[in-house]
């Protein structure tokens, strides 16, 4: 289970973090934002986030990137890349807040300089 790993979250480029209070209702902030900070406040080794041009969540229909506005429905992507053992803790500690976003780890093989 220490072998590296991605977790990458799929999400509505509009998702924004559960309010818990009036201030947050007013300052709601990205999911996007949220996990990144997140995910550096504990230590992941590296995260991503993919500016998507197009493409669809289950359900959904396909979506396309305008140059003067975002959809609010345009997939967005985050992805983690760390130990599976801390990117498992991670999702487990802090996936239960993020509604409607499709989780999947991905096992990942780091390439040698000397692979010939």
């Amino acid at each position: 289970m220490n072998k590296l790993a991605a977790l990458r979250l799929y999400f509505h480029h509009s998702a924004k973090l559960e309010p818990r209070s009036v201030w947050d209702r007013l300052n709601a902030r990205s999911l996007a934002d949220h996990v990144l900070k997140t995910a550096h406040r504990e230590g992941i080794e590296q995260v991503l986030v993919h500016h998507v041009q197009s493409g669809y969540l289950a359900g959904d229909k396909p979506r396309v990137r305008h140059m003067e506005a975002t959809h609010p429905r345009l997939p967005h992507c985050i992805e983690l890349v760390d130990l599976e053992s801390k990117l498992r803790h991670f999702w487990e500690s802090h996936g239960t807040p993020l509604k409607e976003v499709r989780a999947l780890f991905m096992p990942c093989e780091a390439a040698s300089a000397d692979a010939s």
